[in-house]
């Protein structure tokens, strides 16, 4: 008997208007148990305000937002700017919003590769140490969904491989889904089981080789792009292949 599917979350037909712009347009999309689920467009396509809306930061202007109760999510934004004026070291960080203990703490700081920084103050990590420590953060609640807002940005394209290594082997390791907007298209399509192309409203959603064929893919990011996200998943397919001899 087939299990039945659980839903995290789930957009119906939302649309968003700000001064008069229509950010989204009958958006539909669901996120369910064990999901990955990559978000791309072009900057401004309301990648960012999608997330925002499926979290309940702001109802929609149309359509409705349905929520699993009591759903535990893991959030990490685009970049944290540490104030030099208040130097805090990244234990400290951790411990701010709740009572964690440190079993649980040192687990997830093993877990995302920043036991050996936990002492250093925020303000002198690098881009990539900084976005560990906020996955950190988001894992300490043991969330069922972790949402990502375009989490590698800022990073250097090691730093980017590094970091989204590490987001497939937590996928791998723990019962959870994901749901996350990137722009490092070649890069994520390895671990996404389902992209979604947005602009302002989805224009195509599925596997990403077949997302990589779509003629609306290609009209936004070109061939040259589509070609180089095939060729990527197929050599990272073929080499997950051998590992598995």
């Amino acid at each position: 008997m087939r299990a039945v599917m659980s839903i995290f979350l789930a957009a119906n037909s939302i649309s968003i208007i700000r001064e008069g712009h229509s950010i989204l347009r009958d958006v539909s999309l669901s996120v369910n148990d064990r999901d990955f689920i990559t978000v791309i467009g072009p900057n401004g396509a309301g990648k960012t305000m999608l997330l925002k809306a499926l979290m309940g930061f702001f109802p929609p202007d149309s359509g409705s937002i349905e929520k699993k109760p009591g759903l535990r999510i893991g959030y990490v934004p685009q970049r944290l700017i540490p104030d030099h004026a208040i130097p805090i070291s990244a234990r400290r960080f951790l411990m701010l919003r709740k009572k964690t203990s440190r079993d649980a703490l040192q687990r997830v700081a093993e877990e995302t590769a920043i036991a050996e920084i936990l002492e250093k103050p925020l303000h002198v990590l690098s881009g990539g140490e900084l976005q560990r420590v906020l996955l950190a953060r988001a894992l300490l609640d043991d969330p069922e969904l972790l949402v990502l807002d375009e989490p590698a940005q800022n990073l250097d394209v090691s730093g980017q491989l590094v970091f989204y290594k590490l987001l497939e082997r937590i996928y791998k390791e723990r019962p959870i889904a994901i749901l996350m907007v990137s722009h490092d298209l070649h890069l994520v399509m390895a671990s996404s089981k389902q992209v979604v192309c947005l602009f302002h409203h989805i224009c195509c959603s599925g596997e990403p080789h077949v997302v990589a064929k779509d003629p609306e893919f290609i009209a936004l990011f070109g061939q040259d792009m589509a070609k180089m996200m095939a060729v990527y998943q197929h050599a990272h397919n073929h080499e997950h292949a051998h590992d598995h001899d």
